[in-house]
């Protein structure tokens, strides 16, 4: 495998996708999407009724992603190289433990429509961490929307993306344990920039030394 020019970062709610991104987008060179997060008019009131606003939040951010593939596409920005702290596929991860069966199922229809007209990465890095790692750094960068985050709902969506992740396919994939690694650490940065320029396809586990 050649070095990714497109390459996405994935990874539950506090896991440092957007981080890793802008580091890494400024390292390679590449441009630089990030996920449209405070724009979804529904997300609040999500977190404070996940049950009433589950649909609307789903098909919200659904959407956005898509437009913001379209948009990369036209301007043709997978030439000069790519960084992004989603996946078109993530919101699917989310709608599977928030949405009704009823509600999944229209959702479906939906997505599948969708996405087979999304380019797919080069490489896929999925930054995982356990329930309590990743609360400790929500609490931490206290995004007021994230307040009413609970841990049962955290610790069901580790679980629904390593489930995710433990079946994917459709591309190169770099699986992070970030518990002891702080992507900030110029060392702990370097050590993953090599990982990623070195992968040959398939599927590869990094877990960092803890210091």
């Amino acid at each position: 495998m050649q070095r990714p020019s497109y390459i996405a970062i994935e990874g539950p709610i506090g896991a440092g996708k957007t981080t890793l991104a802008r580091m890494l987008s400024t390292h390679l060179g590449a441009e630089l999407a990030l996920e449209s997060v405070d724009e979804n008019p529904f997300l609040r009131s999500f977190y404070k009724d996940p049950r009433r606003y589950a649909f609307q939040t789903q098909l919200f951010f659904l959407l956005s992603r898509y437009k913001q593939q379209e948009s990369l596409a036209q301007q043709q920005l997978f030439a000069g190289g790519l960084v992004t702290d989603f996946t078109f596929g993530k919101d699917r991860i989310f709608a599977q433990i928030t949405l009704s069966e009823d509600d999944m199922m229209l959702y479906d229809n939906v997505y599948r429509l969708l996405e087979r007209n999304v380019a797919r990465p080069d490489l896929v890095v999925y930054l995982q961490a356990n329930a309590d790692t990743l609360m400790k750094r929500i609490r931490r960068r206290a995004h007021e929307f994230e307040r009413n985050l609970s841990d049962a709902y955290l610790d069901e969506l580790v679980k629904a993306y390593n489930q995710y992740f433990f079946h994917y396919t459709q591309t190169p994939l770099l699986v992070v344990n970030t518990t002891d690694f702080d992507v900030r650490r110029e060392e702990d940065f370097g050590h993953l920039v090599h990982e990623i320029m070195t992968m040959r396809g398939g599927v590869k586990y990094y877990l960092p030394q803890a210091r």
